[in-house]
């Protein structure tokens, strides 16, 4: 049991540092949030079919179908989740549209005890009361904003966060489901939902597709989506809510640095401060879960 909840959190950690690079990739990709949201559900979708089949395996319809409800309403989530994400990235640096997103832990810890009756011990509500004081220093929202942090782009990080959050509490009510059947299905979910948006809203004949923009799209769709979101789901169901929440602050903190580096997004001595905070409180709350 021990060497199972040190795998699970092992891939939840792996997963969450390659999601901290979706920022980057996303900025570099000239096409609307709703088109990208949707090649990303596509493509991650294809290619884990692919994986499926290779592997001469099939997917479960027993088990999707058991789960279908909250299948339905977790991908629905994820679609909505990424159109406003994206669209915080277009309206604000990467590191605070990441750390407005990345409420939705905190959200996650707060209402754990109510959805999913887990217990809310000390020790959780305080790294989390931490990791929310680290990402505030890190943001600069509420102290000094820096440049290019607009309340347009944190008003759609701390909606993307609200979807993330209900993800995340919706899949604790997943059972006997395997993660390649749950990624599948949830991210079908999240391609049909959108869909119809992407169809009405966007002239996808006016789009520029060029060469560099279609293999951005390839690797946020195979590698941020496909195979990430196997070693995500696939280990969250094996973690607690508010430790999987708390883990989920490695993301911010791998994007931050990369910005910092990539996009030359300063850090600064009070984001060194936050990032501590951020860290310790997970290495603190793993240690207790």
């Amino acid at each position: 049991m021990k060497e199972e909840a040190a795998q699970a959190k092992l891939q939840f950690i792996l997963a969450m540092m390659i999601f901290g690079t979706l920022g980057i990739f996303i900025r570099h990709i000239p096409l609307p949030s709703t088109v990208i949201a949707e090649v990303r559900g596509i493509t991650g979708t294809l290619f884990l079919l692919a994986v499926v089949f290779l592997r001469h395996s099939s997917i479960s319809k027993e088990a999707v179908r058991r789960n279908f409800k909250i299948l339905f309403l977790s991908g629905a989530a994820i679609g909505v989740n990424w159109i406003l994400l994206f669209e915080s990235y277009r309206y604000t640096t990467v590191s605070t549209a990441t750390l407005s997103y990345y409420m939705a832990p905190v959200f996650v810890i707060l209402a754990s005890p109510l959805v999913v009756k887990e217990k809310l011990t000390a020790v959780k509500c305080l790294c989390a009361l931490a990791a929310f004081a680290g990402m505030i220093l890190i943001s600069g929202v509420l102290t000094e904003p820096g440049e290019g942090v607009t309340f347009k782009g944190i008003g759609f990080g701390l909606g993307a966060a609200a979807f993330y959050a209900s993800v995340m509490l919706l899949n604790q009510f997943l059972k006997d489901i395997s993660a390649y059947d749950m990624t599948i299905t949830q991210l079908g979910m999240a391609s049909l939902v959108l869909l119809p948006y992407t169809l009405v809203m966007e002239d996808l004949t006016a789009l520029n597709w060029t060469v560099e923009t279609t293999v951005f799209l390839l690797i946020v769709g195979i590698v941020h989506t496909g195979m990430t979101y196997t070693l995500y789901f696939g280990s969250m169901h094996r973690l607690h809510a508010q430790t999987a929440a708390l883990f989920s602050y490695i993301d911010p903190i791998v994007a931050i640095i990369l910005s910092a580096c990539w996009l030359g997004e300063p850090l600064g001595s009070a984001g060194l401060a936050g990032a501590v905070l951020i860290l310790g409180s997970t290495v603190v709350s793993s240690r207790f879960a």
